[in-house]
């Protein structure tokens, strides 16, 4: 039986063009979802919002148990 997986949307507004720290109060999260289609889904939302600003990301990350 396959180990269920949880996936998770994060990241924000970052300080610079490095993207390692998140400026304070822009942070995002969303999940979880239980399958990574959702998650995409939700990432493509959400990056479509700030497309105009370059140091925002976000990332699909699936959480691990353990």
């Amino acid at each position: 039986m396959a180990e269920p997986q949880i996936w998770v949307v994060w990241g924000g507004v970052f300080t610079d063009m490095t993207f390692t720290t998140l400026e304070a109060g822009k942070e995002e999260f969303y999940g979880p979802f239980h399958d990574e289609e959702s998650a995409i889904r939700r990432w493509r939302e959400g990056m479509a919002r700030f497309v105009d600003i370059a140091s925002h990301r976000l990332f699909v990350l699936r959480a691990r148990q353990g």
